[in-house]
């Protein structure tokens, strides 16, 4: 099928089937994986690939707020005392690249996740096609989906660019005897995807543009060395990684803290740098756990930030 009709279909689809789920005719898990969402952005024709849905605890989100505050900020992605967070890739295709910016959380995670080459099915791509393979930071959810079972990239053919200060925090040899003893599972898993690709990997620093019309922008303190991005054309698009893990709540609330940053303080202070400069610039924002397909922008008020859907 072809690519808009294809497109057109799913819009089609998820409108019809969030109007019967409003009606209680359809359960929610219908829409459990968002079909491809593709626009032009410069040179560069994006497609918003999911990788499925992540529940995580509610509480989780802040700690500076209180649960029933959280709960009314996230609205319909809370069920219970969870919330179900998008997991959003993306594809980014150029003239003479076919780039995958981050890899989702690969197989066997959670039931709702680990749906990216579901998703890039859909769109027509093949894992093959994939060039180019950049991360925003090494979490699970953005990082996993890089190697299979076998230990061997998903991505045959792709070469891997990677933040080097988040490859030199996260490949230290020492540091699992350094974290949680909660997280050493983590750490392995984390350690064992870079391994993975340890000789096919570049690194870059922030401010560096990666390939032609994508540049690195420092938004460390989620993890050491994470970084967003900003593509070129009009007044430029940020994927914000998740140096903005949900629209409603950290728009209006930059200075929360969030329960998984690393560096709490150092994430907030680039939170709002980051807001700051979209707002200023009237910049389209991409982000990785926000409804799908993610965008929208951020307007400056009252010392925070309201955020405007795309239409």
């Amino acid at each position: 099928m072809h690519q808009d009709s294809l497109r057109f279909d799913r819009r089609k689809f998820l409108g019809v089937a969030a109007g019967l789920i409003a009606a209680g005719v359809l359960p929610k898990s219908v829409l459990a994986l968002a079909g491809p969402y593709s626009f032009k952005q410069g040179a560069y024709e994006l497609t918003v690939i999911s990788d499925g849905t992540l529940t995580l605890p509610v509480a989780v989100i802040s700690p500076d707020a209180k649960p029933e505050e959280l709960k009314s900020l996230l609205g319909a992605m809370v069920e219970g005392d969870n919330v179900r967070f998008e997991l959003n890739a993306v594809l980014a295709k150029s003239a003479n690249d076919m780039i995958l910016i981050d890899t989702g959380v690969g197989a066997g995670y959670q039931e709702s996740s680990g749906k990216l080459l579901e998703s890039l099915k859909a769109a027509g791509v093949e894992p093959s096609a994939i060039s180019k393979v950049i991360y925003t930071h090494g979490h699970p959810d953005h990082l996993w989906g890089t190697a299979g079972a076998d230990g061997k990239p998903v991505f045959p053919d792709a070469t891997f660019h990677v933040a080097e200060a988040e490859w030199n925090f996260w490949t230290a040899p020492d540091l699992a005897s350094k974290m949680p003893s909660d997280l050493t599972d983590m750490v392995k898993g984390i350690q064992n995807q870079f391994a993975a690709i340890k000789d096919k990997v570049s690194f870059f620093k922030p401010g560096a543009e990666i390939v032609s019309g994508l540049a690195a922008i420092d938004t460390a303190g989620h993890t050491p060395g994470h970084v967003s991005f900003e593509l070129a054309g009009g007044d430029g698009l940020i994927l914000t990684g998740d140096a903005v893990i949900h629209p409603d709540v950290f728009f209006a609330h930059p200075n929360w803290k969030f329960g998984f940053d690393a560096d709490a303080d150092l994430a907030v202070g680039n939170r709002r740098k980051l807001l700051d400069m979209a707002a200023a610039g009237q910049k389209l924002l991409l982000g990785y756990h926000w409804p799908h397909p993610g965008l929208g922008k951020a307007e400056a008020k009252d010392g925070a930030f309201v955020y405007v859907a795309a239409p």
